[in-house]
């Protein structure tokens, strides 16, 4: 395999370049994992502290739902005015929201503070895997995918871990504080190491189908939230959100069919490939943070750990994504073979739900690390090879567009498994406390009553209230495991029809252009494909993958 040199730049400084480009934007989906988990072991606390038990989803939920809004918008305005200004303003954006979640004084500030975070969280995400795509060609990118999917694992064990050692140690706030020092890391990896190709001319936005794309998102995760739990699904304000979301829906559609640059072309879902590795990411999001994102909550209250704690059993799901997703990465890149692995992923997922919803109190903890341990290992082969189908199956010039549209339908999964699981876990949760609690010592001892409770007021409760309590949070969540099965199987049964296209080996011409005197290509190509790959580049890509340095 031949690694050929940018113009201007030797081998080795083209490849430390690349390394270096690479290191940046890990740094940048570090910070938008690392808010996603580092949150996990605290928020029991906090909510408790806050006094907000009954809106503890919405600390999740705004997060993911303002940077879903802003996934397609980000992935669109980086296809038509390039991604480097845009990361930079994602970036400082995040931090202004972590500095305002670190001085929250009630749940209010603290829901407004996860949304600013999630408006530049949507495009960290996003962005940095569209960068990748302009710079290195789909045959190696699954390995360079696969690392960026690692960091999720590493940031779903450092973040749970960090939540509880700030919980326990200097004060949950500084699970906000720790983003700014990440955040500075990863501003100067964008402001120095991000070179890609300028783009002339005003950009043509679609601000009507921004601000549609908005409105039927949020009525969708506002009535699956509070249908059937703060409102009866008769109620005229959940008929509303769903007039909303539907009305809504349709007239994004017709703009999108008329806009010169709509933010989701509806041309994208022509391509099967696209069709099935989204609906699929929708399924498999909706599982993912339907399942484990109130896990670390269950096990602080129903197995009696403290948040560090729970944050280390966490470790077997997380040490299972990475594996599974590296090696996987590695796998694609040099057989050129992926659809076998969502696959396998999507049925791994089922396994773990069905093992995770026979979880009882007192079960052997090596169990819980077991299941949590198949739930890694299908997650990791599933969620970047699904983005890597995707970008493989159009031209670079639209690859953000395509990305972003692929993650967004995942994050709406991600959003409704948040919000709906949230919603009958809360719902339930305060059902049964009241059956089993008495009235009087409902508060456990909390001046805000059962909305807040926390582990450390349930670990100081007479043994009959605290098995009360233990008994009705693993009664109010582990059912809803069982449930989600069937979702899981629908993606394995889906990226069975997906068509295992060729990965390329070069990147593109159209965009190679632009982008070779910027130091920043990693052209690839397998030694049998060099004179094809040449003979499709041209005479200048040509000289490049010889090795040569050509004229200008």
């Amino acid at each position: 395999m031949k690694h050929a040199p940018a113009l201007g730049a030797p081998p080795a400084q083209e490849k430390q370049h690349v390394m270096l480009l690479f290191v940046g934007l890990m740094l940048s989906m570090l910070l938008s994992a690392l808010n996603q988990t580092v949150l996990s072991t605290a928020l029991p606390t906090i909510v408790g502290e806050l006094h907000g038990v009954d809106n503890m989803l919405w600390v999740i939920t705004a997060f993911i739902l303002a940077s879903t809004i802003t996934m397609p918008i980000y992935g669109k305005l980086g296809d038509l005015m390039g991604r480097k200004s845009l990361l930079i303003a994602a970036i400082v954006l995040f931090m202004i929201g972590s500095v305002i979640g670190a001085l929250a004084n009630d749940m209010g500030v603290l829901i407004t503070a996860r949304v600013i975070q999630g408006l530049g969280g949507g495009g960290l995400m996003i962005l940095s895997q569209a960068v990748i795509a302009d710079v290195v060609p789909p045959r190696e990118r699954g390995k360079y995918m696969g690392m960026m999917g690692g960091i999720y694992a590493i940031a779903s064990v450092a973040g749970p871990l960090l939540g509880g050692w700030f919980t326990e140690g200097p004060g949950w706030r500084w699970v906000f504080w720790i983003n700014i020092p990440v955040g500075l890391l990863a501003l100067a990896g964008a402001v120095f190491f991000l070179k890609l190709p300028k783009h002339s001319g005003k950009p043509r936005l679609d601000l009507a189908g921004m601000l549609l794309v908005a409105i039927a998102t949020t009525c969708l995760v506002l009535f699956t939230t509070w249908g059937g739990s703060k409102y009866e699904w008769n109620d005229p304000i959940i008929l509303s959100l769903i007039a909303g979301t539907v009305l809504s829906s349709v007239a994004f559609i017709l703009v999108e069919s008329r806009t010169a640059e709509p933010i989701i072309p509806l041309h994208l879902f022509k391509d099967l490939n696209f069709n099935l590795s989204t609906i699929a990411g929708l399924l498999i999001g909706l599982a993912m943070f339907g399942a484990i994102g109130y896990l670390p909550t269950y096990l602080q209250m129903a197995f009696s750990v403290n948040a560090t704690e729970s944050g280390l059993l966490m470790i077997p799901m997380m040490g299972a994504l990475l594996v599974a997703s590296v090696v996987s990465g590695q796998l694609v890149s040099r057989t050129g073979r992926y659809k076998w692995m969502p696959i396998a992923g999507g049925m791994l997922v089922a396994i773990a739900l069905f093992l995770l919803s026979t979880l009882r109190p007192g079960a052997p903890l090596w169990e819980i690390c077991v299941y949590l341990g198949v739930m890694g290992l299908g997650l990791g082969l599933s969620m970047q090879t699904m983005v890597l189908i995707v970008q493989n199956s159009f031209p670079l010039r639209q690859v953000g567009t395509a990305t972003a549209s692929n993650n967004f339908f995942r994050q709406i999964g991600a959003t409704l498994g948040s919000a709906v699981v949230g919603s009958l876990f809360a719902s339930r949760l305060a059902e049964l406390l009241v059956e089993r609690l008495p009235a009087a010592a409902s508060g456990g001892g909390a001046a805000g009553g059962s909305n807040s409770l926390t582990p450390a007021a349930v670990s100081k409760l007479p043994a009959a209230i605290k098995e009360s309590v233990i008994s009705s949070y693993n009664d109010a969540l582990t059912p809803i495991f069982i449930w989600m099965v069937p979702l899981a199987l629908i993606a394995a049964a889906l990226m069975c029809f997906v068509k295992e296209k060729p990965l390329a080996t070069a990147v593109e011409h159209d965009v190679l252009s632009e982008s070779i005197a910027e130091g920043n290509i990693l052209i690839t190509a397998d030694d049998a494909d060099d004179e094809a790959a040449a003979s499709a580049l041209g005479s200048s890509t040509q000289s490049l993958v010889s090795g040569s340095r050509p004229t200008r």
